[in-house]
C-alpha cells in the first residue's frame, strides 16, 4: 500500500498521529470499553469499530497492536432495564456490583457475563478481535491497590482538577473512591477517614454501620469513573482511545482525565471523538436502561458483516448518521457494490475516489482480502428472485449459478440472501412484497388487451431462448404495444394482476424473464 493511499482515510491519519505524538515504537496499546449495565447496543459499537479501524491503520504500518477492551463490570448496578425478565429478583441487587448480579436468563454466571459474552460473540462476526479485561477481576485481585492508595494520597490534587468544572465544588471531605459495604453489599457509603497508608474508614448511608478496611487486602474499594479511566490509561500504557460526545464536551470526563492521568505519571492517549449512531425509524438515542435497543446481531440480519464495517469506515468519526431498515437498505447495498467495483477497478473514478474506495473496502474485510471483486447480486433483484422462488434460497441460487465461482462468492450469495429474506419478512414496505400466483387469474379484459396478452404469450413461446437481455425483451413488448395502439398504462396493470395480483411490481421485462418462461405462459394464457 503506498504512502499516498495510506493517508486518504481518517484511520490511517490517526495512526500517523499516534506514531508522531507518542513516538515511533514497535508496540502500541489501543483501548475501548463498556459498562455491561444492560444489552450492549449498536450505538456502543461505534467506539469499538473506531478503535479497531485505527488498530488496522497501525498494523498497516508494521506495528504490533494490543487492543484491550475493558468491561466495567465492577460498576454499580444502578437501574434495571425495562426489557429484562425477573425484575423483582434483579431489584434485590441494586447498588451492588454488576458482576454480582445474577443472570436473569440463567445462561451465564452473572448478569454482567451474560451481556459480555453476547457482545464478544457479535464482535467476532464483524471481524473485531479484542483482548477483554474484566475490571471486577482486576480490582478483586488487588491489581490496582497501589493506584488506589496514590489517588487517596493525592485526593486534593484530583479534587482541584475536578472542581475547575463543577458548579458545586468538592470540599475537604472529598475522597476519590467508593466502597461496597462489607455488611450490606451496596456502595451507598460515605468515606470517613484515610490514614495515608492503607486504612480507610467508612459508614453506610442507610444503616447504622461503620467499617474499616485495608486497601492492601480488601476488594471492596473502587475508583469512580473520572479517576478510574485515567488510572487505567497509565496502568495499561494506552496510546489511543476514542470517546463519545458525552465524554468529549468541555468539562466532560476526557477534559478532567487528561489532567488526572498526570497524577499517575502517564499522558493522555491520542483521542478521537465519535458522534452517535441512530436507527432510521427508531426515535431518540439508544439506551440500555430504556431497553429501546438494536444490537449488532439485529443489524447483521439486514446487512452483510463486511457492510457493517464498511458503513462505519465510510463516515468520519465526528459525523452522526443513521442505519436504515427501510427502503434505503436498497440504496445502501447499491452504494456498497459501487464502491467495491471502484476498489477492484471494475468502475472508473478519479484518483482520490478510487484510493478512498480501495482503503475503505480493505478496512471492511473480514479475513483475507479477495484478489478480485466478489460476485455482486443486486439486492433489489435478489429480493425479486427470492420472492419468485417463494423464499427458497437453493432455488434462487440456480438463477445465479454461473456467476458463483469462488468460496467468497458463495458466502456473499448466502449472506446476502439471508439478509434479503429477513428484510422482506420484517422491514420491507408492503408494496415491495409479492408472491407469484399459483394459478391463472381469470379477469375481464378489453379485446385489445386480451390480444396483447395472446401476442405476448406467443412471443414467449417462440423467441424466449433467443432474447439475450431485459432491454431486448422490453423493446419487443413495446413493439407489440405500439402495433395494437396501446399505452403502457393499458397493459402493465393487467399483467401484474395476472402474475402477482397487484397493480404494480418490479420492472416488467426483467421480472417476466426472471419468473421463467413456463410459469409466465401458464399465468398469462
Amino acid at each position: 500500500m503506498s504512502e499516498k493511499l495510506n493517508l486518504v482515510h481518517w484511520a490511517d491519519m490517526t495512526a500517523d498521529r499516534i506514531i508522531r505524538q507518542h513516538g515511533d515504537k514497535d508496540d502500541y496499546v489501543v483501548a475501548s470499553g463498556i459498562t455491561p449495565s444492560g444489552v450492549v447496543h449498536f450505538g456502543n459499537f461505534r467506539e469499538v469499530i473506531t478503535t479497531d479501524l485505527v488498530a488496522r491503520g497501525l498494523r498497516a504500518r508494521g506495528k504490533n497492536v494490543r487492543f484491550i477492551f475493558s468491561w466495567d463490570d465492577y460498576d454499580t448496578f444502578r437501574k434495571i432495564p425495562g426489557n429484562l425478565p425477573k425484575q423483582d429478583e434483579l431489584a434485590q441487587y441494586l447498588f451492588q456490583p454488576i458482576v454480582d448480579t445474577p443472570d436473569p436468563f440463567g445462561e451465564h454466571e452473572s448478569y454482567a457475563a451474560h451481556h459480555e459474552h453476547n457482545f464478544e460473540e457479535q464482535l467476532k462476526k464483524v471481524g473485531v478481535e479484542v483482548e477483554p479485561i474484566y475490571q471486577a477481576k482486576k480490582y478483586r485481585a488487588g491489581d490496582y491497590k497501589e493506584q488506589i492508595k496514590l489517588a487517596l494520597n493525592k485526593r486534593f490534587e484530583i479534587r482541584d482538577i475536578l472542581n475547575q468544572y463543577r458548579k458545586e465544588p468538592y470540599g475537604d471531605d472529598y475522597y476519590p473512591v467508593s466502597v461496597y459495604c462489607e455488611k450490606y453489599k451496596t456502595d451507598k457509603t460515605t468515606i470517613l477517614s484515610w490514614d495515608g497508608e492503607s486504612k480507610l474508614r467508612y459508614k453506610h448511608n442507610e444503616h447504622d454501620y461503620e467499617g474499616e478496611i485495608d486497601i492492601n487486602t480488601t476488594s471492596l474499594v473502587k475508583l469512580p469513573w473520572r479517576v478510574d479511566w485515567p488510572m487505567r490509561w497509565a496502568f495499561e500504557k494506552v496510546d489511543f482511545e476514542p470517546g463519545g460526545k458525552d465524554h468529549s464536551s468541555q468539562g466532560g470526563s476526557f477534559t478532567t482525565a487528561k489532567d488526572i492521568v498526570k497524577v499517575f505519571d502517564w499522558q493522555a492517549p491520542i483521542y478521537l471523538q465519535y458522534d452517535f449512531v441512530s436507527i432510521k425509524g427508531l426515535g431518540g438515542k439508544m439506551s440500555s436502561s430504556k431497553g429501546n435497543l438494536v444490537t449488532v446481531n439485529d443489524i447483521l440480519k439486514v446487512y452483510e458483516p463486511e457492510m457493517v464495517r464498511w458503513i462505519f469506515a465510510s463516515y468520519k468519526t465526528n459525523v452522526d448518521f443513521a442505519i436504515s431498515f427501510d427502503l434505503d437498505v436498497l440504496k445502501t447495498y447499491e452504494d456498497y457494490d459501487r464502491q467495491e467495483r471502484l476498489a477492484f477497478g471494475l468502475e472508473k473514478g478519479n484518483e482520490k475516489k478510487v484510493a478512498m474506495a480501495k482503503r475503505v473496502i480493505e478496512l471492511s474485510q473480514i479475513g483475507e482480502h479477495p484478489t478480485e471483486c466478489p460476485f455482486q447480486p443486486s439486492f433489489r433483484h435478489l429480493c425479486n428472485v427470492l420472492q419468485i422462488n417463494d423464499g427458497d434460497i437453493e432455488a434462487a441460487r440456480s438463477y445465479y449459478a454461473d456467476q458463483i465461482k469462488t468460496d467468497r462468492d458463495e458466502r456473499r450469495f448466502r449472506e446476502r440472501s439471508a439478509c434479503a429474506l429477513h428484510w422482506l419478512q420484517e422491514n420491507a414496505p408492503e408494496e415491495f412484497k409479492f408472491a407469484i400466483n399459483k394459478e391463472a387469474v381469470d379477469m375481464p379484459l378489453e379485446d385489445k388487451v386480451r390480444t396483447y396478452l395472446d401476442k405476448l404469450v406467443a412471443l414467449c413461446e417462440e423467441q424466449w431462448d433467443t432474447i439475450e437481455s431485459d432491454k431486448e425483451f422490453n423493446d419487443k413488448m413495446y413493439e407489440v404495444m405500439h402495433e395494437l395502439e396501446l399505452k403502457p398504462a393499458d397493459i402493465f396493470a393487467p399483467i401484474y394482476q395476472k402474475l402477482i395480483s397487484r397493480e404494480k411490481g418490479p420492472k416488467l421485462a426483467g421480472f417476466i424473464r426472471t419468473i421463467g418462461k413456463d410459469r409466465v405462459i401458464k399465468l398469462l394464457k
